[in-house]
């Protein structure tokens, strides 16, 4: 992608030579002759790179180095090269000091390593980040039916930069379906950045995705950079949309609308180049009705949805899970360990209300628990209250008869537990035969997706 470069020379061929050769190589150049037009400029934008000649009719380069190395980087040039000035530019920060006059090949190689270095820079904090955050964190594992629909969704929204809703429960795996999205993406080789809406208050989240000027509130001592930047070419994932407060809703509204975005205490508009994928858990729709979120930023969100799939509805997928689960757990691995199939059952037969996040941490426990022996057994899961509180609810849309009932009931309860007939004869209080023949009368299949 082209970059927005400033060139402060006040010599108008060279000035010109110059900027031909950058923007022979796709970049951006504003020309100015001096530091008054080069002040009006930056007062309104943000370069992602300066070049400047040191002596020019209304300052020196030199002296103002400190104020902009912290910002972008800067290369020098002059005509009147010196080891003192050098060795001054250098130890003000300035990235390169140049002579004239400048070979186009050299201006080429030093200003690609100039925006190569500055993009690395700005990228490093990132980068361990979500290293650390893949390394345990499972992937979308899987073979059930709505899982391999929500796997087709992706693939056909990931090469899009369209703005994407995940809506689900809570521990369903919504970060897992962004990640994909941006996996599978023509952004995939920059930055990932996920900002959870829900832990900061209004003004330390406007700080945290916006950044801030220096001296913009009390603190605030240097400029900071928001996650928005921190994202540039990449993805910024918003979890927990539903809970930020309507000011900052009108300044992603924004973002959305207009590309662009200022800082706590700037007055310059600077670009948002980033994809936005949202999550939440909470019906964004109602909540615009009720007043409580904006509608107009939930249209721009809701542009593309996907649902993820609670846990119980997906318990194909279960047994997968938990080996994948067993295997990369990150504590303990003295025993290698294996779940027996009546615990196996029982997962299956669980509702999950926490979802993946919950079988997940049922497992650990289970790890731990089953000590030195080798297979963990149902004995070792220890599930939720709602284990043994469950709650049967069904909906029709007429007033049912008894056998509507009757063969709802039981097509419930056949994928609660996996065709599993013993299971659902135990649960109904009749003979295993009995719901075999009750599976013929209502002709449901003894496994249900």
């Amino acid at each position: 992608m082209d970059k927005r470069i400033l060139l402060i020379e006040d010599d108008p061929i060279l000035s010109r030579l110059v900027a031909q050769q950058l923007r022979s190589l796709g970049h951006q150049v504003t020309q100015v002759s001096g530091w008054k037009d080069a002040d009006a400029y930056l007062a309104a934008h943000e370069p992602h790179l300066i070049i400047t000649d040191v002596k020019l009719p209304d300052g020196d380069s030199l002296e103002r180095l400190t104020a902009l190395v912290g910002v972008q980087p800067v290369i020098i040039l002059t005509a009147y090269g010196s080891v003192r000035d050098a060795v001054a530019a250098m130890k003000a920060g300035a990235y390169e000091y140049l002579l004239k006059p400048v070979s186009p090949e050299e201006l080429t190689v030093v200003v690609g390593r100039a925006l190569d270095d500055a993009a690395l820079r700005s990228d490093h904090q990132f980068c361990a980040k979500r290293l650390k955050e893949r390394e345990g964190c499972a992937s979308m594992i899987g073979v059930s039916a709505p899982l391999m629909r929500v796997k087709e969704t992706i693939s056909a929204v990931a090469n899009s930069d369209i703005t994407v809703l995940i809506q689900g429960e809570s521990g369903a795996g919504k970060e897992l379906v962004a990640r994909a999205i941006h996996d599978h993406s023509p952004r995939a080789a920059r930055n990932f950045v996920a900002m959870d809406c829900c832990t900061l208050q209004e003004k330390l989240f406007e700080s945290e995705l916006f950044g801030h000027e220096r001296g913009s509130f009390t603190g605030a001592d240097k400029q900071k950079r928001g996650l928005i930047e921190g994202a540039e070419g990449g993805t910024l994932f918003l979890d927990e949309i539903g809970e930020i407060e309507p000011p900052i809703q009108a300044k992603l509204l924004r973002v959305l609308e207009t590309g662009t975005f200022r800082r706590v205490g700037g007055t310059r508009d600077l670009q948002a180049n980033v994809r936005i994928v949202a999550a939440t858990n909470r019906d964004l729709a109602t909540m615009g009705r009720a007043g409580t979120f904006r509608s107009d930023l939930y249209y721009r969100l809701s542009a593309f949805v996907i649902d993820t799939p609670p846990l119980r509805d997906r318990r194909d997928d279960i047994p997968y899970l938990v080996a994948h689960f067993v295997q990369n757990h990150n504590f303990s691995r003295r025993i290698n360990k294996r779940v027996s199939n009546d615990a196996i059952r029982r997962l299956v037969s669980y509702d999950w209300p926490g979802n993946v996040r919950e079988l997940r941490n049922v497992i650990e426990r289970a790890i731990i628990l089953s000590r030195d022996t080798n297979t963990i057994r149902p004995e070792h899961l220890a599930f939720g209250a709602s284990a043994t509180n469950a709650k049967v609810s069904v909906s029709f849309d007429k007033d049912p008869t008894m056998d509507e009932l009757q063969a709802e009931y039981l097509k419930m309860q056949l994928r609660k537990f996996s065709g599993h007939r013993a299971k659902v004869a135990e649960v109904l209080d009749i003979s295993e035969r009995n719901v075999y023949r009750l599976i013929q009368r209502y002709k449901l299949t003894e496994k249900l997706a």
